[in-house]
């Protein structure tokens, strides 16, 4: 195996990361916001297929064409916000596979099967929303993901006309301490696992 990573770095990643609705700061530097996907676009998906689509939501302007989206309790966490990551799905990530995947004939494996495609897309998108937020620890910042929005609004809103869409939330930035609730509790290995 290979060595653990210290204490302090899964402290960051794990143990001591959480859900923030409140902020500190207002910016991230578009240069973070490149590392950021740097980071997340590294990690595994089926077929190299990566069909998340990222939206950076920092404009006032933007902010407000999002904010009749949300849903109230999540208004005031999304706009205070720094950068508001929308989390979306291609459903033609397809189109993309010749060249992320050179090697084979990927794309022939999804043509004509729409269920197969949006399963896919969905999936994979969903798995590259959760390497994000690590990258995001990893990086510093803190995330505030959430699924109180209404996905169509979000969908006519941003992605009209687009293969695009919508399927989480993240809010980026210093998470203020005092929004946070106390940690919930976690399934025990027991509960949750089996080895077979």
């Amino acid at each position: 195996m290979k060595p653990a990573l210290d204490i302090n770095t899964l402290n960051q990643l794990f143990f001591d990361a959480r859900s923030y609705n409140g902020w500190q700061g207002d910016t991230i530097a578009k240069e973070t916001l490149e590392m950021l996907w740097n980071l997340t676009r590294m990690g595994p998906t089926s077929a190299n297929s990566s069909p998340m689509r990222l939206t950076f939501v920092i404009t006032p302007e933007a902010k407000e064409k999002l904010k009749p989206c949300l849903i109230d309790s999540n208004v005031e966490k999304a706009m205070t916000a720094p950068a508001i990551a929308i989390i979306a799905y291609d459903v033609a990530f397809i189109d993309k596979l010749p060249q992320l995947f050179p090697h084979a004939d990927a794309r022939s494996w999804f043509e004509g099967n729409d269920v197969l495609i949006t399963e896919t897309a969905f999936r994979n998108g969903t798995l590259q929303g959760a390497y994000l937020m690590l990258a995001a620890r990893a990086l510093g910042l803190d995330c505030g993901p959430m699924s109180g929005f209404d996905n169509a609004s979000v969908d006519t809103a941003f992605f009209a006309g687009t293969s695009i869409k919508s399927n989480f939330l993240c809010c980026l930035g210093l998470g203020d301490r005092a929004s946070i609730f106390r940690r919930s509790p976690r399934l025990n290995f027991d509960e949750a696992c089996q080895i077979a």
